[in-house]
């Protein structure tokens, strides 16, 4: 069977379902009429869609690597989440929040702390839906889930997840959070509200609102996605805004590449080019403020 043929105006589509209004319902009946078929459209849905199944690049139980599931306080409650440093470690590393997509803390959040940690770092990725239970086994349910957040709790969080990072033994004291698409946004809002956050990577993340730009201490690098028109919409504003605060940040966009290029369990959207790259960006950029 040949491979199925995946268009722009798909991937438009998907994105709309996750992020803005459209339902499972309506996003498959367009998707039919895009893809030709029910059956076409049935083979296409999963390569929009993130697989769990291919999550791991690093071994869950990857020698080089201590990786524990953590209980902490967060900013009113519980939070969980996922710890991870490297075994050996000449001396205190600097430490990184990891920061989920709209599906919570999922396989692929995990190993991306993994191949944090296996750069050089103590690793952190909360779960931001502990508030509601944790993350749920069916995306769509995170998803929603999120969409009912508290944003000014979810950042109180984040805070209370640097706290607990900057206390690990090993860590150097200095924290960093790098964040995908909803984690990029929570990322460019936490940035506003944190005196104590050095560095921020923010993943095609919504920018936060200009009049709270001028309280940003941390220094960015914003990765964004050239195809992205929903999220790039922002730039702009947001970079005016950074330039008249005298911020220190960097905005880096990759033509031709979709929303969740990073992802790598999204067969349709994942661009390695693109994800090394900016990877190797991320890795140099929270090195030199971290170290």
């Amino acid at each position: 069977m040949d491979k199925p043929q995946i268009t722009q105006a798909m991937i438009d589509a998907y994105d709309e379902y996750t992020h803005l209004t459209l339902d499972r319902r309506r996003f498959m009946e367009r998707l039919t009429a895009l893809a030709g078929s029910g059956a076409a459209a049935a083979a296409i849905a999963p390569l929009l869609a993130a697989s769990s199944a291919s999550a791991e690049v690093v071994a869950a139980g990857d020698a080089r690597l201590a990786a524990e599931d953590v209980v902490y306080a967060g900013g009113a409650g519980e939070m969980k989440g996922y710890l991870v440093r490297p075994r050996e470690a000449a001396g205190p590393l600097g430490s990184v929040i990891v920061i989920h997509e709209n599906r919570g803390l999922n396989p692929h959040i995990r190993d991306v702390a993994r191949r944090m940690a296996l750069e050089g770092f103590v690793a952190l990725a909360p779960d931001f839906l502990s508030p509601a239970g944790g993350t749920p086994d069916n995306e769509d349910q995170a998803r929603e889930m999120i969409g009912k957040l508290d944003p000014a709790a979810t950042v109180a969080n984040a805070e209370a997840s640097l706290t607990f990072l900057a206390k690990r033994d090993g860590a150097n004291g200095k924290v960093g959070a790098i964040g995908f698409c909803w984690g990029g946004g929570l990322v460019n809002r936490f940035a506003t509200k944190s005196d104590a956050l050095r560095a921020g990577v923010a993943y095609y993340g919504a920018q936060p609102p200009a009049e709270d730009v001028p309280n940003i201490k941390a220094a960015l690098l914003l990765h964004y996605a050239g195809l992205d028109e929903r999220i790039n919409a922002g730039i702009d504003a947001y970079r005016k805004a950074l330039e008249a605060g005298g911020k220190s940040f960097e905005i880096h966009v990759y033509d031709g590449v979709n929303h969740a290029f990073n992802n790598d369990t999204s067969a349709a959207r994942y661009d390695k080019a693109a994800a090394d790259l900016a990877w190797q960006r991320t890795v140099a950029f929270l090195k030199k403020n971290l170290g």
